[in-house]
């Protein structure tokens, strides 16, 4: 059965929690005792109805305070699909949750609140799918039923969200627009007879007929982890590299490259859980043996020589800021792709993104939460692609040389 994750995205109060709720009751995902736990909490605090946000709200500071701070995966399955829910929280200060949990989403769900229409957190959850390259992006129009499911509202929101997608949204995304209350369960598992003038599915339906699409990419990248090398008689001349394909291909007898070394060889065998295998694809671990005797250690990459992967000390990127210490010009960090990590400059900070406009404004550094543009110099050269033609080589993470803390994430643009 097919495997979809779906990134949430909203506001505070804008029901995300009750909608995710929703569908895991709706769909049968909650156990006989989780069940029983919402009824008791959901009367004990007076409320004339199921408090299902209490099934999403894991953590016990989450439950005190009715708000989601961490990003959650949640599981669940219908006939037609099975999903993963990363539910991220909708506080601005949380905004590099929300890049964390969208960073491997194929499609989002952004709710709104149908009172408040379009606000800043809907457009900066806006921009965040648009530069993580979301395919795929549905816009629930939530609490119709404080709106008395007023056919007028819905229009007026999606007219602004129209404007919006016009103006600043990628060309190749397919947008999707559906009302709902999911405390009242109206157009989520089935139509809502209160919002017929709505002709489209319920949500439900809708994110089961989503197409999702895997980019095949030929840029091949093996991330060696390891040098196998038993040192026994029965394996004396074995020399595995062990890792994993971050890219593309590879194939016994394909022509390779080592980064950063630049010497060539060819593949000589594939293992693959210490079995021979004729190939190894994105995303599985093997182990490649060469035809050569090559030096190669962790953190160099082999290569395939079909791809075109750049192999620079140079980049600009757009980086997503998550630490209290600024990011500017000077400042030093490691930088760490899969098992690749150079020490790294910030050559400059150009431009933030001013969320209310979606426009560059010009800045030189960026504090916690901004999302700006800026260039870094390398130490050493890392394989390396733009975002858009490759997320997997053009993705990475800057950490703090002092706290070794995750300080920001960087989306590669040139390199």
């Amino acid at each position: 059965m097919e495997l979809i994750k779906i990134a949430t995205a909203g506001s505070v109060d804008d029901g995300k929690s009750t909608l995710i709720g929703r569908l895991l009751y709706e769909t049968g995902a909650l156990k006989t005792d989780q069940i029983q736990h919402i009824e008791e909490k959901s009367a004990a605090r007076g409320f004339g109805y199921l408090d299902l946000s209490l099934a999403t709200d894991g953590l016990l500071t989450e439950r005190e305070q009715g708000i989601t701070i961490d990003v959650s995966h949640i599981f669940f399955s219908t006939p037609k699909r099975r999903f993963i829910i990363a539910d991220s929280p909708g506080h601005v200060e949380y905004t590099r949750n929300m890049v964390t949990g969208t960073s491997t989403a194929q499609a989002s769900i952004i709710l709104l609140d149908a009172r408040k229409g379009v606000i800043e957190q809907t457009k900066r959850h806006f921009f965040i799918t648009q530069l993580l390259g979301i395919k795929q992006i549905i816009f629930a129009i939530n609490k119709m039923d404080l709106v008395d499911y007023e056919e007028r509202v819905y229009d007026d929101i999606k007219n602004t969200l129209d404007e919006l997608v016009s103006q600043h949204g990628n060309e190749d995304v397919h947008y999707h627009f559906t009302p709902v209350s999911a405390l009242h369960n109206e157009n989520i598992v089935k139509p809502s007879e209160k919002l017929a003038w709505y002709t489209g599915a319920p949500l439900l339906n809708l994110i089961e007929s989503l197409p999702v699409t895997h980019k095949e990419n030929h840029d091949g990248a093996f991330q060696i982890q390891y040098v196998i090398r038993p040192k026994n008689e029965a394996f004396h001349d074995y020399r595995g590299f062990a890792g994993n394909v971050r890219s593309g291909k590879f194939n016994i007898g394909d022509s390779i490259s080592i980064h950063p070394s630049g010497r060539k060889s060819i593949i000589k065998r594939i293992e693959k859980y210490g079995h021979d295998v004729k190939q190894l694809k994105a995303g599985e671990n093997g182990t490649i043996l060469l035809v050569d005797e090559i030096d190669a250690s962790r953190g160099d990459s082999i290569l395939n020589e079909h791809g075109n992967i750049n192999q620079g000390k140079n980049l600009s990127a757009t980086f997503c800021w998550m630490q209290d210490s600024p990011l500017s010009a000077g400042n030093k960090y490691w930088l760490q792709q899969g098992v690749q990590r150079s020490l790294v400059k910030v050559k400059s900070i150009r431009s933030k993104i001013d969320l209310e406009a979606l426009a560059h404004e010009q800045a030189n550094e960026l504090n916690l939460n901004d999302i700006g543009k800026g260039s870094l110099v390398l130490a050493q050269s890392l394989t390396t692609k733009p975002y858009t033609e490759n997320p997997t080589l053009g993705s990475f993470i800057l950490i703090d040389p002092q706290t070794y803390n995750t300080a920001g994430v960087g989306f590669i643009e040139t390199a």
